[in-house]
């Protein structure tokens, strides 16, 4: 199996090939997913939504519409360094959206063409379209988070990876391969080193296809995506060992936690499941998500079984066409995929759907190989009255996986929309209170409802503590202070005795109550 994962360029329309095999002209394909891609995110996504929390940090660090929010320790600026170009000029949600909807499908369409000489088309178009058509994939599409662009990173990549190997002359595909990883460390540092293992280890440990030159890349790749991160540990966090260990106690202490019913619980409609000790209301959600290791094992056996069939005569007569190496380009993506998928099923105890993207990304290509040999024969192979039955139902599976898809973006953009009115309405309060920029804003919420009101966020506890209480006692006299409290909870010490209001609520969120200080004059 090893030895699959040295691979030559796929040549493209072969006369005489099974017409599951054959290639074609790759650009229609891949702009007509890419546009098609980029049109769901402005159509369905834009309108209306707002920055969540994460959000906001990222895009508060480059502009916006607020001071930087305090920089966490897991955290990485590669996505503040993307929205920076639109974040430095607006503070536009809207522009944000438009400028990342369109980034990414462009981004989409260029990952994709890398692979234009590994697999055929019809495979290539189809992966494009199995991970498109991922309401995670939608959802995050134009947001300021880094996932998908891991994701994007991790594809690339890999195709870069087995462009390279069996020439590694081919200096564009050595060099592609570590900047995609040096992108991803950029994006996600721990990504980046689940993403360079098993790039590294191919390239360096499958006999016979040694490659120094692809195994130098990558780990320079890494080194040099990994620069910024550690420079501002040492800058912030007191060192590399110091930042480590506060990113692992944020993530709850990282070891041995299997996630897999977290992630399976996620996928009801959860931008983040922590913890996730909540019912399974949804299984129909989930269903794609247990028919992919099944569709992956199918893919792989299909690509296997065209490179069988490139390497005998055809029955026709006519000589066989050069060898083809799917086989190793669905092992190695399969491979790459489940080393990504790692810290996130059994590492963290909490989950995410997009923690995955990167996993679906390299996962969409098996799986479109076993997509594309169905079809094909369901057409070839299947006796003539059989195939519309079966046909009927390879395309009733595709209908309603797409209607469950879209059904949960809906329900995430239902929520995205309310948490948007639900900070815009509290920010519109609290200026009506005399909360005004240069303000600060502390307690429940103050990230995200701080950069809806303009203020800085800051907080004397938790995961990002960044000021003492007498700190924040101190900038009453020289700023607007407010300190947010949810519900019944009770306010820290240091504002027991400052003036409290109810802040306007919007259905179906929780009530807050905010204490303003005697400084701050109604």
């Amino acid at each position: 199996m090893q030895e699959r994962l040295a691979l030559h360029p796929v040549p493209v329309p072969m006369r005489g090939r099974s017409p599951w095999t054959t290639g074609g002209r790759p650009l229609p394909w891949l702009l007509t997913v890419a546009v098609a891609f980029t049109a769901a995110q402005l159509i369905l996504v834009v309108p209306g939504s707002g920055l969540g929390w994460d959000e906001t940090v990222y895009v508060s660090q480059v502009g916006g519409n607020a001071p930087p929010a305090y920089f966490s320790a897991p955290r990485a600026r590669g996505i503040s360094y993307l929205v920076a170009p639109v974040a430095s000029l607006t503070a536009s949600t809207t522009a944000i959206r438009v400028y990342l909807a369109l980034l990414s499908g462009a981004g989409l369409f260029a990952c994709l063409w890398i692979w234009r000489r590994l697999v055929p088309v019809a495979v290539l178009g189809g992966a494009g379209a199995v991970f498109a058509g991922l309401w995670i994939t939608v959802f995050y599409g134009p947001q300021a988070m880094p996932n998908l662009w891991c994701a994007l990173g991790a594809l690339a990549a890999v195709g870069w990876f087995l462009r390279a190997v069996p020439r590694p002359g081919e200096r564009r595909a050595v060099a592609g391969a570590g900047c995609a990883v040096a992108v991803v460390v950029l994006m996600r540092p721990s990504d980046g080193l689940w993403l360079a293992l098993p790039l590294a280890a191919a390239a360096l440990l499958v006999p016979g296809r040694r490659r120094p030159a692809v195994f130098a890349a990558v780990v320079i790749g890494f080194l040099l995506g990994a620069v910024p991160w550690v420079v501002e540990a040492y800058a912030h966090y007191g060192g590399l060992g110091a930042r480590l260990h506060r990113a692992s106690e944020i993530q709850g202490g990282l070891g041995w936690h299997l996630a897999v019913d977290d992630q399976v619980r996620a996928l009801d409609g959860r931008s983040l499941c922590r913890p996730c000790d909540v019912p399974w209301k949804h299984p129909v959600a989930a269903a794609w998500w247990f028919a992919l290791p099944v569709l992956t094992a199918g893919g792989i056996w299909a690509a296997l079984r065209a490179d069988r069939d490139s390497r005998e005569p055809w029955r026709s007569g006519s000589p066989p066409g050069p060898r083809t190496h799917r086989g190793a380009a669905a092992l190695l993506a399969t491979f790459t995929a489940a080393a990504l998928s790692v810290p996130y099923l059994f590492l963290i105890e909490y989950a995410a759907p997009r923690f995955l993207l990167p996993a679906y990304a390299l996962l969409s290509l098996p799986v479109a190989e076993c997509l594309v040999f169905l079809s094909v024969f369901l057409v070839t192979a299947v006796r003539p009255s059989l195939r519309p039955v079966g046909a009927g139902v390879l395309a009733l599976a595709l209908t309603g996986h797409l209607a469950v898809q879209y059904g949960v973006l809906r329900h995430m953009l239902d929520v995205n929309r309310s948490l948007r009115a639900h900070y815009s309405a509290i920010a519109t309060g609290l200026h009506r209170l005399g909360v005004r920029p240069p303000c600060m804003v502390s307690g429940h919420d103050a990230v995200p409802i701080a950069y809806y009101a303009g203020c800085a966020s800051r907080q004397s506890g938790g995961h990002d503590a960044s000021i003492t209480s007498d700190g924040i006692v101190a900038a009453t006299h020289r700023m607007p202070v407010a300190v947010v409290v949810a519900g019944g909870n009770a306010p820290p010490a240091y504002a027991r005795t400052w003036r409290t209001t109810a802040l306007p609520h919007v259905r179906g969120r929780e009530t807050y109550r905010v204490y303003l200080p005697p400084t701050l004059l109604p």
